[in-house]
């Protein structure tokens, strides 16, 4: 069987969330383990978040350090999660059948874990603008609130899902 236009877009989306997913896991790991070895050498902050003075940071305040640590880990958890649940859709989705209520179920599953992830980063965000308030010379990254547009358009996907499962069921029960 010939694969169509649309088959092969759908393993480009597979091979590139696949990519997403693992990246963001590595990123997470490395934050953490940087974190972890900042405690041997303080230096090692500076290594963990590219061009930002962490090392300020970190001499500042060890728990101001380890929630900035851990939010921008949790933010880079929850985006690998999110793509994990891409490719489970990706790889259960078949174009003859696309409405079914696992698929949909997915895709809500997806919205939600996008609005965690807003709130996360914007968690991150406001702790990271009052740090720099506080500590003289620190910049640090913001994360964008993409995050709940994207999650907005998947939510409305998924209803979507849902009404094309209600439709194809009453179709099927008609004929």
């Amino acid at each position: 069987m010939k694969k169509t236009r649309t088959d092969w877009i759908l393993a480009v989306m597979n091979v590139l969330a696949w990519i997403v997913f693992i990246g963001c896991m590595v990123e997470a790991g490395g934050v953490l383990f940087g974190w972890v070895y900042s405690f041997w050498q303080p230096l090692a902050a500076n290594d963990i978040f590219p061009h930002q003075d962490y090392h300020l940071l970190r001499d500042f305040s060890l728990a101001q350090f380890s929630v900035a640590v851990f939010l921008t880990a949790a933010v880079m958890l929850f985006a690998g999660y999110t793509a994990y649940l891409v490719i489970l859709v990706l790889s259960r989705i078949k174009l003859s059948n696309p409405f079914t209520m696992d698929i949909a179920l997915r895709l809500e599953r997806i919205s939600y874990f996008l609005v965690a992830t807003w709130v996360v980063a914007m968690l991150k965000d406001i702790h990271s603008h009052w740090l720099e308030d506080r500590v003289p010379g620190l910049k640090v990254a913001t994360f964008s609130g993409d995050f709940i547009i994207t999650a907005g358009i998947v939510f409305v996907f998924a209803q979507i899902f849902k009404k094309g499962v209600e439709l194809q069921t009453e179709n099927e029960l008609t004929v």
